[in-house]
């Protein structure tokens, strides 16, 4: 454990920001499974599960969750799929 007060204050802070960060990757993980199922299952809101986790991966490579490389990677992948589910 740390003794200084602003490693201490460091300490609570990087916990605070991994426990947001978890949830937001969770969240993100969920709309991204949402959006395979829709797709396997060629259900009728396969483009609107599609949108909704296109838009979660955009804001988790904005706020630094994802780096821009991975976010693209897992997008086109999303859509490629999408787009051979609708041919």
């Amino acid at each position: 454990m740390p003794n200084i007060k602003s490693a201490k204050k460091r300490v609570l802070v990087s916990k605070a920001n991994y426990e947001h960060n978890k949830a937001y990757r969770s969240a993100l993980r969920t709309a991204v499974k949402k959006a395979d199922a829709a797709i396997d299952a060629n259900s009728e809101d396969m483009a609107v599960a599609v949108t909704a986790a296109v838009k979660k991966i955009d804001q988790a490579a904005s706020k630094g969750i994802l780096h821009k490389n991975n976010a693209a990677r897992k997008k086109s992948a999303l859509v490629t799929k999408f787009n051979k589910a609708n041919a």
